[in-house]
């Protein structure tokens, strides 16, 4: 009785297939004229990226990146809801930088003042630096007094056009911020004038 033969392995070609060009009839090529591919050769295709790890590949990703990136920025300097950061989402915080930017406010000028007093270090006159340095601190003690000022007053706007019931909190402290920091760096960007009524 004939032993039966070996099971033949996976990757080896299926009975009938012509490898490397082999002839059917009479020589000639038969079928595709070359190996049909092993089951490993598939799995390793099938496992390549869709696109290809070239230069231009990464380059082109990092050229959308930076676009979506600037485009963030932009709706954010806008005020655009879709790209503000938690800390200026809302109605609530809207109407609080169109209270604080409607008005002006000593904190906007803290720091031009602290260049000149550094400039006046550099002077060599200790009445001018020491006057400087004292004019400084009164400065700041009424930044500071215009800032609590400014958060009372947000706060009871917000009251009297949301409810107090429906008040956020923190709002205090967030218009007192941006007192402190000069209008044409304010994110998002001021969208009242001076001495326009916020809606």
């Amino acid at each position: 009785m004939a032993k039966n033969s070996a099971p033949a392995p996976n990757d080896a070609p299926s009975e009938g297939t012509v490898l490397n060009g082999g002839g059917g009839l009479n020589g000639a090529p038969a079928g595709k004229g070359r190996a049909t591919p092993s089951r490993a050769e598939q799995e390793a295709a099938r496992k390549r990226p869709l696109v290809p790890d070239t230069k231009e590949a990464k380059a082109r990703a990092k050229a959308d990146l930076a676009s979506q990136r600037e485009k963030a920025r932009i709706g954010m300097a806008n005020g655009d809801p879709r790209y503000l950061p938690a800390r200026d989402q809302g109605a609530q915080r809207k109407f609080t930088r169109d209270w604080v930017d409607a008005g002006w406010h000593l904190g906007e000028i803290v720091m031009p003042a602290m260049v000149l007093v550094i400039l006046a270090t550099f002077v060599n006159i200790p009445a001018l630096q020491f006057y400087a340095f004292v004019g400084l601190w009164i400065f700041i003690v009424f930044v500071v007094i215009d800032m609590i000022l400014t958060s009372i007053l947000v706060k009871r706007a917000v009251k009297k056009k949301f409810g107090a019931d429906k008040m956020e909190k923190g709002l205090g402290w967030y218009a007192a911020m941006r007192t402190v920091q000069m209008r044409f760096l304010r994110l998002p960007k001021p969208q009242v004038k001076r001495g326009q009524k916020p809606a």
